[in-house]
């Protein structure tokens, strides 16, 4: 595992496919295929199958921003999922604890291959999902939270080469600016998946269905159904609605699965449902 500064202008023997790989990127800027769009402007650069914006720390709510995969079957949320099941509070890949905050913001550059994360880390998210080395360009902010642009490598696929971290180290900075300002300009409406049945959290029906974004207005539609559904039962729902497993919800609330799926059930009797398509069914309704 290893950390360095980016360069504070590009490096003179940058590949010449940066500059056209950086071009496409602009293009895409505030579009819906900007995520996975990026990663084939890239390809020439540093051939990630997949990458992830996110943000995490103590100290703030961890977000996905975006994610996406190139030759293999996408399992970046189920990562991220699973990365909120557990390893986030202990994530040591950057070089830091979260709880040491540092005096002012910086920028610097992370490569961290499978074998150099901890036990349950490399499990869970790595090994389970065949991803085998990470470089990544970061923000440390006032908070001690991280705001990361990652890179992965899976199994199938050649370490990286010293010179494709090199044409990284390049683009790096402006691959940081490009994920803030996409996110700042990107307004999508949510669109959450349909979950035939209960206990399985990730298969889906083709179709998606528009609900809005924001907690409170999830909130709202579920307090207008059931009047009575306490705020911890609105709390899970509306996770619930917005396709979070309940790993990820425990995460998020800070509660363990048990509690997580009580709530659920109790929430759901109330409703007079029994599966999560009968509540995105009821909500749509509203």
């Amino acid at each position: 595992m290893r950390q360095w500064l980016p360069p504070v202008a590009p490096a003179s023997g940058r590949q010449p496919s940066s500059g056209q790989a950086l071009a496409g990127m602009v293009q895409r800027l505030g579009e819906p295929g900007f995520a996975s769009g990026l990663l084939d402007d890239l390809a020439p650069v540093l051939p990630a199958a997949s990458w992830s914006v996110y943000r995490t720390g103590q100290r703030c709510k961890p977000t996905l921003f975006m994610s996406a995969s190139r030759g293999v079957p996408d399992t970046t949320q189920d990562c991220w999922w699973a990365y909120l099941s557990g390893p986030y509070r202990r994530d040591r890949t950057w070089g830091r604890a979260f709880e040491d905050v540092p005096s002012e913001p910086l920028t610097r550059l992370c490569h961290v291959t499978a074998t150099e994360v901890e036990g349950e880390h490399r499990a869970r998210v790595y090994e389970a999902h065949g991803v085998a080395e990470r470089v990544s360009v970061v923000d440390y902010e006032s908070d001690g939270s991280v705001f990361a642009v990652n890179f992965y490598r899976h199994l199938h696929q050649p370490p990286f080469r010293d010179g494709q971290i090199s044409g990284f180290e390049s683009v790096a900075p402006v691959l940081l600016a490009l994920a803030r300002k996409h996110i700042a300009l990107a307004r999508p409406q949510a669109m959450v998946p349909l979950v035939q049945e209960e206990d399985t959290d990730h298969a889906v029906l083709p179709a998606l269905v528009a609900l809005p974004q924001g907690l409170p207005a999830l909130r709202e539609r579920l307090l207008r159904l059931q009047h009575d559904l306490t705020d911890r039962e609105l709390d899970v729902c509306a996770r619930v609605l917005q396709g979070m497993t309940h790993e990820g919800i425990a995460a998020d609330l800070g509660l363990g699965v048990p509690t997580v799926k009580t709530y659920r059930n109790r929430a759901f009797a109330r409703l007079g449902i029994h599966f999560r398509n009968e509540l995105f069914a009821k909500v749509l309704g509203r």
